[in-house]
């Protein structure tokens, strides 16, 4: 009697997934929790059924469907990027200034008072009713 290996014994067991399993496992795919080979290799499936699935189920991966990136779209989006990145340096600068500004004002306004605005900004200001004493009668 001839030894039969143990490989030859088993008899693959055919599986049916539901449509719901598939459109879950899809979004997943789609939404980047799983990659194709990771549904494959967890659910003992053979990558193009998962891909099956994804051309059936999901609304962005059709069979045949071919994505172009050109550089002169990858160019614009640069440029763009690049535009913002200026402007956004302008108002920076524009505050910059303003706030020079500002600060060269109360050291003008610190020297024409005689008072150093700064140090006293912090401060509160009396509301001026802490220097009226009123008299009561029979004072």
């Amino acid at each position: 009697m001839a030894k039969i290996k143990k490989s030859q014994l088993e008899i693959r067991k055919r599986r049916i997934f539901s449509e719901e399993f598939k459109r879950q496992k899809v979004q997943q795919i789609v939404e980047k929790k799983l990659s194709i080979a990771e549904v494959s290799e967890l659910y003992g499936v053979a990558r193009m059924t998962v891909y099956r699935w994804l051309y059936k189920f999901s609304p962005h991966h059709k069979k045949g469907t071919t994505q172009v990136i050109q550089m002169e779209s990858e160019e614009h989006k640069t440029k763009q990027l690049l535009k913002k990145v200026a402007e956004l340096e302008q108002a920076i600068g524009r505050k910059q200034l303003h706030i020079d500004y500002l600060e060269k004002l109360i050291a003008i306004c610190s020297d024409e008072l005689k008072i150093d605005l700064k140090k006293n900004f912090g401060q509160s200001h009396s509301n001026g009713s802490d220097s009226i004493k009123t008299k009561h009668p029979g004072q």
